[in-house]
């Protein structure tokens, strides 16, 4: 069987290596007007995929899974509308393949460029999202790459009814349906299978939670990019305007729990403790937040007292761990010991205590004075993204067209050779 299922999974890779190599023709008409018909088509097409979307929910609640999860399983017909008005957005973006990143003539004459490529055949393991499904159909698509998809079996006829709708769209404009495959979803091994698959796939993205991250990136032969959890923090500085901060802290909170750039974590200066604790306390509260605090968050009898697992943890919850710190070095040092490297928050009315966070804090984005919910490849103008990225190398932050692409040398002459030493 697991014989089996490895042909199964390296079949379809050659299948989008053939498919890659003809997207790396496509022209940029070609392929925005397949972002328009999947676009078009999902919106006709979006009973069939909420009738999908309705099975995976009612076996998810049968199996348990917690509401943050359930909340990133749902489709309704905004978010429906939302991942095709995403793929029209990504079809209005530049194509990335072909930009020139840098070029000069040498002395000798010799013309050089380094221009942005395809990666060729990607491949995305993810848990429950099928936006996740959508999104990197399409972003594969605009940068010429080929996408190998293995969701989780919790999304399995959402998934296979959104592959089916955008294979049909990409043969309607005469594209390679296999540029878009779906793999086998109820065995571990097709994951293995996929990340082993060294010259058949080009790159590997785990999107999910730090088990599925963690077992990807140590187990891959496969070149991979790691889409970190999302521990995140929002620091509330001495200077803060208090106005602003609760307004920050309960959006980054509380806007959308199940997301990776949720506030999971609050801190706040000392100066402000006596006012700000109490206010922002009874806010979150009153919105069904669960408060996990130190000492001075739990005089309110109604704060749980945190343990040191709740300063690591990742929620996808109503629950916040909240501290008092000393100084902005102490917020900094906590951070550092306890971030995920994924997005930190400081609201402060002081430029330097500003410029000290941005520059100490090791993140993928950091914020002065703004919510954490605006780490998002749409909100940062990308269209759709296909991760966070919270390495540091090639991609960093949200991933979107150009973090799909590779380079390559080009270098015309005229007979130029190279002397002999």
């Amino acid at each position: 069987m697991t014989d089996d299922l490895r042909e199964q999974v390296h079949a379809a890779a050659r299948r989008a290596r053939v498919a890659a190599n003809e997207l790396v023709l496509a022209t940029r008409e070609r392929k925005d007007a397949a972002l328009h018909e999947m676009a078009g088509a999902l919106r006709a097409r979006a009973a069939e995929v909420l009738e999908a979307n309705a099975k995976d929910l009612e076996a998810g609640r049968a199996a348990g899974l917690t509401q943050g999860l359930l909340d990133r399983l749902a489709l309704t017909e905004a978010r429906v509308e939302g991942v095709a008005a995403g793929l029209e957005t990504v079809a209005g973006l530049a194509d990335p393949v072909g930009e020139v990143l840098r070029g000069s003539i040498l002395p000798n004459g010799l013309e050089l460029r380094q221009v942005r490529v395809p990666m060729g055949v990607v491949g995305m393991v993810y848990e429950a999202r099928p936006n996740v499904t959508v999104d990197a159909a399409g972003l594969a698509l605009k940068s010429g790459n080929a996408a190998l998809l293995r969701g989780s079996s919790s999304a399995e006829h959402s998934n296979t009814a959104l592959v089916a709708v955008l294979r049909d769209a990409l043969e309607a404009v005469g594209l390679p349906a296999d540029a878009v495959q779906l793999l086998p979803c109820h065995d571990r091994a097709s994951v293995t299978h996929l990340i082993t698959a060294r010259g058949l796939v080009d790159l590997v993205i785990p999107r999910g939670g730090a088990g599925l991250i963690n077992a990807v990136v140590q187990q891959a032969t496969v070149p991979t990019i790691e889409t970190g959890v999302g521990n995140v923090h929002v620091y509330v500085d001495a200077s803060a305007d208090l106005d602003m901060a609760e307004r920050i802290v309960l959006n980054s909170k509380t806007r959308r729990t199940s997301v990776c750039n949720a506030a999971e974590s609050l801190l706040v200066h000392a100066a402000v403790a006596d006012e700000f604790v109490p206010r922002i306390t009874e806010a979150l509260l009153a919105r069904d937040v669960t408060v996990h605090g130190d000492e001075r968050f739990a005089r309110d009898g109604r704060v749980v007292a945190a343990t040191d697992e709740d300063w690591d943890a990742e929620y996808l919850s109503l629950d916040i761990a909240a501290r008092v710190v000393g100084s902005i070095d102490e917020a900094i040092g906590h951070i550092a010991a306890h971030g995920s490297g994924h997005t930190e928050a400081i609201v402060t009315s002081d430029l330097n205590a500003a410029r000290r966070f941005t520059t100490l804090v090791n993140a993928a984005a950091v914020m002065v004075n703004a919510s954490t919910a605006f780490t998002d490849g749409g909100e940062f103008g990308m269209g759709a993204e296909i991760g966070i990225s919270t390495q540091k190398l090639h991609a960093r932050g949200p991933m979107g067209l150009a973090e799909l692409t590779s380079s390559k040398w080009l270098v015309w002459g005229e007979g130029q050779v190279r002397p002999t030493s």
